[in-house]
């Protein structure tokens, strides 16, 4: 079972937009069995189908490969990060490299800046642990005292950050512009800890 969903993500690597058709002769199934299979797919966020006109008739589905189902197949994309981040450090001062990291940060957060306005805290949270969810994260928070523990329990970028942890200056920057507030970060997965923790501590102002 598992190996006919591979092979039918192998032909949508190789040949997007195929047809149930198209895949039935390229797995060497039954255009039945196809469909079962790519109902699952789909279902999983895998793959991803839209409607097509072909003449005269109803429209066919065609189907390709969700992001999500791209990187079901091995990639360079790790070697090529690091080679273009060694570049970029032999080729500027270390002080602006930094400044890209937050540069790109702040551009981020300022992608949601209009959805930020009049939310508390904790709604804020909940927007930031679906934003890093969605990059690759696995985020909760938790409430202690009057402080606020945010973990990021996995990293996406931890074989990037082994060799330049300039990267985690990222996550910090962003979770501190969009919550205007200060972040400290007390845990690191780098630095050996099971997990990345940062604390906010809401400013309490005096009635």
């Amino acid at each position: 079972m598992a190996k006919t969903r591979d092979k039918i993500l192998q032909a949508l690597l190789r040949k997007p937009r195929s047809t149930i058709n198209d895949l039935a002769k390229t797995v060497e199934i039954n255009p039945i069995s196809v469909r079962h299979h790519l109902n699952n797919l789909q279902a999983g966020g895998l793959i991803t189908s839209e409607e097509e006109r072909h003449g005269v008739g109803r429209p066919r589905l065609i189907y390709s490969l969700t992001e999500e189902g791209s990187e079901k197949f091995p990639t360079r994309y790790l070697r090529l990060t690091t080679r273009l981040l060694n570049q970029l450090k032999e080729t500027l001062p270390n002080p602006m490299v930094k400044e890209l990291f937050s540069q790109v940060a702040f551009n981020l957060a300022e992608e949601y800046v209009d959805q930020l306005e009049g939310l508390s805290v904790e709604e804020r949270l909940d927007m930031i642990k679906n934003l890093l969810n969605k990059e690759g994260f696995t985020v909760e928070w938790e409430k202690q005292g009057h402080q606020y523990h945010i973990h990021a329990i996995s990293c996406p970028y931890y074989k990037v950050g082994q060799n330049h942890p300039e990267i985690c200056s990222m996550d910090q920057t962003l979770i501190s512009q969009m919550l205007a507030l200060p972040v400290e970060q007390v845990q690191c997965i780098l630095s050996g800890d099971d997990r990345c923790t940062y604390i906010v501590e809401p400013i309490i102002t005096e009635k």
